[in-house]
């Protein structure tokens, strides 16, 4: 039976992700890294092209299951005619190779558990040449080498009398099956490593269950957000920590490819890498709840990743910065639920999206202005993509959404540009002491606001549109009053917000980014067939705009019913189905968890405010 998306749950070792489904299937895995080939692809195709299901023999999906505390170790429970065992799914923090570990625990009666690993690299493509060694089974194709060894315990917690383990090869898969009673354990543990080099040393999956829930333990106590939605915002930062690549500090968008944004579609996208769109927005989420060292790592990784020609900025980068992501389709895939084609790389990485020089500029005045120890080179590289940014910004573009239709003058490439002379102005004020001409970047400044005033608002529907001469909206102009391009009791803004609401909005209140309905000279907008589900940031984004119009109550309810679109264990994909009721695209989306983060936290401000008001009310009437 094919999982829904929000039937996935996600763990991880910071380098790289999988999804483990309800049914106790991991149906994706890449290893070493976020973007490398996966070796359990079933996700994207059938069970032939790799997966491994661990579950009481003949069950379904589990009963209940949860994360263990503030942690990204997952339990998950099955009930059984003869009794229930538990299964912890988790990827400790690795030393020097990835390990998958997962310990099945008898909790009540007796039951009989089934283990079946098919292994298949690149993609699900190759079935590797499995032997018998040492005890240890080990899989190796070409420049992969898995091992997987079961550790068996009795109740009393000895290796020397626990459940006996049978395995055996079965139709170009691993199949082991085991009897568990109450207390007893037996924990598989999956190890990749280069073919060319000899085993990693073995990990205790006992010790290392202990000292995940630890380490996760003491980055959660980190977390300085204490206001309303504490339990929903903890967990989306835990999510963004767990998409973190912790050599270099990048976030990816998502650690899957090609989770479709219409069923059947071709919206089918590789979302492995790290967007500049996100920064600003990611290293607000990270400063404003205490997390400062992942911010700093992120603002470096954003440093390192954009050094350079400033004519040659990406939209997107690999995990160690990468430029080159070559977009491939994978034909012996066949898609998730049918949703071809599944692609690997993306070339939406070589558009030139004008907004992104914006992003940067705004991140960097972002860490500054929170204190991060400042890096000498950075204002130096700032006022080189404004340069840039001067000759440029006058030109078409391909937009925030990476459309694949003819370049346009989209309105929020302009407020992005608006945003990133904006920027340079305040930072030359608030330090003269930095080179720079503040007089050339405020004329810049004028300029745009004065052009996208009058050439991307129609004063008719007293609406912003998505681009020049278009009569469609795009809900990235809510964002508008969030930049301080104009302040959100201006009229147009408040007609902006409404048109976006009613034109763009879908059931419950949710939104799309953009209609892709509208043909602009013959072409469509953004150059695909098809539709796509409500976009979740857009959605928290409308809230963050209610709430600063003075909509409060509304901003509440609509943050609310976002809530409700989580899964069991607290995740968001990109997109959601509000006629089906399902989740659509790639999942966890890094994006939808900053957007739930950052109106979390707008939301306390607000009741903060609110709560001073009543105070100061309170005390003048005592006074009185």
């Amino acid at each position: 039976m094919t999982q829904r998306i929000e039937d996935y749950a996600l763990i991880g070792d910071l380098q790289t992700a999988a999804l483990v489904g309800r049914d106790g299937s991991v149906d994706w895995l890449c290893l070493p890294r976020f973007d490398s080939a996966a070796c359990f692809a079933a996700l994207l195709g059938e069970p032939e092209n790799g997966h491994w299901r661990l579950a009481p023999e003949g069950a379904g999906n589990c009963t209940s299951r949860s994360y263990v505390g503030d942690s990204l170790v997952l339990e998950s429970v099955w009930e059984t005619r003869s009794g229930s065992v538990k299964i912890t799914d988790f990827m400790p923090q690795r030393d020097q190779a990835p390990d998958v570990v997962r310990i099945v625990e008898g909790l009540s009666g007796e039951v009989t558990v089934h283990s079946t690993l098919r292994l298949r690299f690149d993609y699900g493509n190759i079935v590797p040449w499995v032997r018998h060694t040492d005890g240890h089974r080990v899989a190796v194709a070409g420049p992969d080498a898995v091992w997987l060894r079961d550790v068996p315990k009795d109740a009393n917690g000895s290796e020397s009398g626990g459940p006996e383990v049978r395995t055996w090869g079965q139709q170009y898969s691993t199949r082991s099956a085991f009897t568990v009673r109450e207390g007893e354990q037996v924990a598989f543990v999956l190890t990749w490593h280069p073919s060319h080099e000899p085993r990693p040393p073995l990990v205790d999956p006992y010790e290392s269950l202990a000292h995940s829930l630890e380490d996760w333990a003491e980055w959660a106590a980190k977390c300085t957000y204490e206001g309303p939605y504490r339990e929903a915002v903890l967990r989306s930062l835990i999510t963004l920590k767990a998409l973190t690549y912790a050599p270099t500090g990048g976030i990816v968008a998502a650690p899957t490819t090609s989770l479709p944004e219409e069923i059947g579609g071709v919206r089918n996208w590789d979302y492995r890498y790290c967007w500049l769109r996100d920064s600003t927005l990611t290293l607000g989420s990270l400063l404003s709840a205490g997390y400062l060292e992942e911010a700093a790592q992120w603002r470096d990784w954003l440093l390192r990743a954009v050094a350079g020609d400033p004519a040659d900025l990406k939209i997107m980068y690999g995990i160690s910065g990468e430029r080159r992501l070559p977009e491939l389709e994978l034909p012996w895939l066949a898609g998730y639920e049918a949703s071809t084609p599944v692609r690997i790389g993306n070339v939406a990485a070589d558009q030139l999206q004008l907004d992104v020089y914006g992003e940067v500029v705004d991140s960097l005045y972002v860490a500054r202005k929170s204190g991060l120890v400042a890096k000498p080179h950075a204002w130096n590289l700032q006022l080189s993509l404004l340069g840039f940014l001067e000759s440029m910004w006058r030109e078409p573009d391909d937009g925030l959404w990476e459309v694949r239709g003819p370049r346009r003058h989209f309105v929020h490439s302009k407020v992005m540009a608006w945003v990133a002379a904006d920027r340079a102005v305040r930072t030359l004020e608030e330090d003269p002491t930095l080179p720079g001409d503040a007089a050339r970047w405020r004329a810049m400044r004028d300029e745009v606001h004065r052009e996208v005033c009058e050439k991307g608002y129609d004063p008719a529907r007293n609406t912003f549109t998505q681009s020049y001469g278009s009569a469609e909206l795009d809900a990235a102009t809510l964002l508008i009053p969030q930049v301080g391009f104009l302040p959100p009791d201006d009229p147009r803004v408040v007609g902006t917000v409404e048109a976006v609401r009613a034109e763009l909005g879908r059931n419950g209140g949710f939104i799309q980014r953009y209609s892709s309905d509208e043909t602009l000279e013959g072409h469509r907008v953004d150059g695909l067939p098809g539709g796509e589900g409500a976009f979740l940031v857009c959605s928290f984004w409308l809230a963050d705009a209610l709430l600063l119009t003075g909509r409060v109550k509304e901003a509440r309810e609509l943050f609310d019913r976002l809530l409700a679109l989580r899964n069991d264990v607290g995740l968001l994909a990109e997109e959601y189905d509000p006629v089906a009721g399902r989740q659509l695209g790639n999942f966890p989306q890094a994006f939808s968890h900053i957007g739930l983060v950052g109106t979390a936290q707008a939301l306390a401000r607000e009741e903060a405010r609110e709560g001073a008001a009543r105070s100061g009310a309170a005390g003048r009437e005592g006074a009185g």
